[in-house]
């Protein structure tokens, strides 16, 4: 894929490829556009392990999010 396209788009690219169902792409772009928007819109290629631990910590704490909601996120990222 070319370097221009966006990243979500790439992500929903990859996803229709895969054919995974149309509510696991919405849910994935949704926790891919979250984590980049909860740490201040850096690019996911800009971080690592511990930006995704952050992330997963402030679902569990923060929001409260089930275990199964915060696999989901992992799986997306």
């Amino acid at each position: 894929m070319p370097e221009t396209r966006k990243l979500l788009d790439q992500v929903r690219n990859l996803i229709r490829l895969k054919h995974l169902r149309y509510k696991t792409e919405r849910a994935y772009v949704s926790y891919i556009r979250e984590y980049i928007l909860f740490h201040s819109k850096r690019h996911p290629r800009d971080m690592g392990a511990d930006e995704i631990r952050e992330f997963l910590i402030h679902l569990a704490i923060d929001r409260n999010a089930a275990a199964s909601t915060q696999n989901v996120a992992f799986n997306a990222l």
